[in-house]
C-alpha cells in the first residue's frame, strides 16, 4: 500500500468517532453538481448518492446549478448553511481557472472548504479526419502555418484552458469556439465544424472506434485504459501539455470541523468501494483520494500553474 493510501485509511478510521459524534447526516442532504446532467461529476455524484443514502437511510438529492463555468453551482454551496447539508460535487477549474478569467466572482474560493480531489481524469485531443491530421505533431505543424479551430465545452472550461495552453506552449494559433457543454463540443469536431477538440475522452471514444475522429492524443499522466493506443501528450513529445480535471468534494467554509470531517470520510469511503471504483474506470477517472489540506494543496498548486498560462494568453471569458 501507498504512504498516502496508508495515512489516508488511518485517517479515515480516525474519523469514526467524529461522524458518530455529530449525527451526520441528520436531515436530508443536496448534492450541487455545477454542470449539466449526464457528465462525469455528475454521474459521479449519483453514484455516490446512490451508496450513502443506502447506507445513512436519508435522502441524497443531486441538484444540476450549471452555467457560468461552475461559478452558480459554488455560488449556492459557498452561501448554503454550513451544516453538512449542502455539498458541492464539482471540477477544480472553478477555483483553479475561473478566479483568474473572471472580472468579478460571485464568491471567493476562501468561501469553500474542500475535503476531497475524488478523482482525476485526462482529456482526448481529436480531429476530424478531413483535417488528415494523425498525430499531435500534425497538429501542432498545421496550427503554426494556418491556424486551426478548437470547440470546447464553454469558455473557462477544461478544454478552453487546453487550448491556451497550447498556445502558450506551442506557438500554434488556434481559435477557440465555445459551445455549451462537451456533447455539442464533441458534435461540432463530428460535423466538422471545427477541426478538432481536446474534451472529455468518454463523449469521443465511441466515434473514435467509429473511425470519426482522429485520436491524437491524452492529456493525462499515462494512458488511458478506455484507449491505450492512444500516447499521452509527454510521449507525444508535449510533456508540458499535461492537464488533468479533478473532481472535487467542497463544503462552506464555515463548516464546523467534526461536521466536516464525518462527510469527507464518509464520501471517501463510498468512493473507495470497489463498485464505485468500477464506474470510476468506466469514465476514464482515476482514484485520488487526496483529503484535507492534500487536497487544498493539490488545487493551490494548479491554481498557481493555470494562473501564469493564463496571465501570458490573456484567456477570458467572453
Amino acid at each position: 500500500m501507498r504512504p498516502l493510501l496508508a495515512a489516508a485509511a488511518l485517517a479515515l478510521a480516525a474519523l469514526g468517532p467524529a461522524q458518530a459524534q455529530t449525527s451526520w447526516p441528520a436531515k436530508p442532504v443536496r448534492f450541487i453538481n455545477s454542470f449539466p446532467p449526464g457528465g462525469p461529476s455528475d454521474l459521479l455524484a449519483r453514484a455516490v448518492a446512490d451508496v450513502l443514502q443506502a447506507r445513512f437511510k436519508q435522502p441524497f438529492v443531486v441538484e444540476n446549478k450549471a452555467g457560468a463555468s461552475g461559478n452558480i453551482g459554488a455560488d449556492a454551496v459557498a452561501k448554503a448553511a454550513p451544516d453538512g447539508g449542502t455539498v458541492l460535487f464539482g471540477i477544480d477549474s472553478t477555483v483553479t481557472v475561473n478566479p483568474h478569467i473572471y472580472k468579478a466572482m460571485p464568491f471567493k474560493p476562501a468561501d469553500l472548504r474542500p475535503l476531497l480531489v475524488m478523482a482525476s481524469s485526462g482529456l482526448l485531443v481529436g480531429a476530424h479526419p478531413g483535417t488528415g491530421f494523425r498525430s499531435l505533431a500534425d497538429l501542432v505543424a498545421a496550427g503554426k502555418a494556418k491556424g486551426v479551430t478548437f470547440s470546447s465545452a464553454g469558455s473557462g472550461s477544461p478544454g478552453h484552458l487546453a487550448a491556451e495552453m497550447f498556445t502558450e506552449a506551442t506557438g500554434m494559433k488556434i481559435t477557440h469556439v465555445p459551445y455549451k457543454g462537451n456533447t455539442p463540443a464533441v458534435t461540432a469536431v463530428l460535423a466538422g465544424e471545427v477541426d478538432g477538440g481536446v474534451l472529455a475522452t468518454p463523449g469521443m471514444l465511441p466515434h473514435v472506434k467509429a473511425g470519426k475522429i482522429t485520436p491524437l492524443a491524452v492529456t493525462s499522466r499515462t494512458r488511458s485504459p478506455l484507449a491505450p493506443e492512444v500516447p499521452t501528450v509527454a510521449q507525444a513529445g508535449l510533456p508540458q501539455l499535461e492537464q488533468e480535471v479533478l473532481y472535487v468534494v467542497m463544503v462552506p467554509a464555515a463548516t464546523p470541523e467534526p461536521v466536516a470531517q464525518a462527510v469527507q470520510a464518509a464520501i471517501a469511503e463510498a468512493i473507495a468501494r470497489p463498485d464505485l471504483r468500477g464506474k470510476l474506470e468506466a469514465l476514464d477517472m482515476r482514484h485520488e483520494g487526496l483529503a484535507g489540506a492534500a487536497a487544498a494543496q493539490r488545487l493551490a498548486e494548479l491554481s498557481g500553474r493555470y494562473g501564469k498560462v493564463i496571465r501570458a494568453t490573456g484567456m477570458k471569458v467572453e
